[in-house]
């Protein structure tokens, strides 16, 4: 009676795992987005169980459906049109329904779009932030954009060709047209790409051909500055970490991760304070 979560290809269909194959072959039914496109999925891989369609428009009504299915024992198996089911597609409420009534859910891992694009990128990896698909309207793509300017993070976004060039126009206006930006296209197909620079440059670059194909754009994080702080204000400092506890040595590293100064600068001028007892 599980649900299973299966990854399906981005483009390259040799990308299909063999445990999403046999998976897809023992279920009961699979629950699909656009059951044409699965099917001819399942037909390049002889895999011969039944569909039911799965979408946006229907899912109210098909999750009482595919629910009762899996009450009855039945395995349900998931798949989105590509990539990760879940990931910015009506599947998330199908998981969410699953854990609420205590059956069983097993993802079969694969390829993703976000994943894919961030590791070949070349922008940091250690810390990211999935944004999914933007609005459609302006106001509200900006409204989304504007809190995510100071985000330190990596920025990672899905995009379609119509609404490419609006898009890079609003980053532009709001993160700077000098933020670096990397822009993956048809991931793992025939034609992939990946176009480095800034956003400024995408803009320019986008001028000059028409947008093809489903977008990733990884965004750099916006440049943390640390503060600068003087001699005066360095001892201040210096002297408050005595006062609190704090070796010299603890004082002067601890002062160097939050500023722009070595940490030997930092100690040089603590040795020239006198010594302090520890409050309390």
């Amino acid at each position: 009676m599980p649900l299973y979560i299966v990854a399906t290809p981005i483009g390259n269909l040799e990308d299909m795992t063999l445990r999403a194959i046999r998976t897809l072959q023992e279920a009961d039914a699979i629950a699909a987005e656009d059951t044409r496109h699965t099917g001819k999925l399942l037909h390049h891989f002889q895999i011969r169980t039944p569909q039911i369609s799965y979408h946006d428009h229907n899912r109210i009504s098909r999750l009482a459906e595919l629910l009762d299915l899996l009450h009855q024992g039945k395995n349900v198996a998931l798949v989105s049109d590509a990539g990760m089911p879940g990931i910015s597609d009506p599947g998330y409420e199908l998981v969410c329904a699953c854990v609420d009534a205590n059956i069983p859910v097993i993802p079969i891992p694969g390829a993703s779009a976000v994943i894919t694009a961030l590791c070949a990128a070349g922008l940091p990896t250690d810390r990211f932030v999935f944004e999914g698909f933007l609005p459609a309207k302006a106001k509200e793509r900006r409204d989304r954009l504007t809190p995510l300017q100071s985000e330190s993070r990596t920025l990672v976004f899905y995009e379609s060709p119509h609404r490419l060039t609006q898009t890079l126009q609003d980053m532009a206006a709001i993160f700077g047209a000098t933020r670096s930006i990397v822009l993956a296209r048809e991931l793992t197909k025939l034609h992939e790409e990946f176009w480095r620079g800034t956003v400024g440059g995408a803009i320019a670059h986008y001028q000059q051909r028409q947008p093809q194909g489903e977008y990733t754009l990884v965004v750099a994080g916006a440049v943390t500055t640390q503060p600068h702080l003087s001699d005066v204000a360095l001892r201040a400092e210096l002297t408050q970490l005595l006062h609190d506890g704090m070796s010299r040595s603890e004082a002067s590293r601890h002062l160097a991760t939050h500023t722009n100064l070595p940490r030997r600068q930092i100690y040089q001028l603590a040795l020239s304070l006198p010594d302090v007892l520890p409050n309390g």
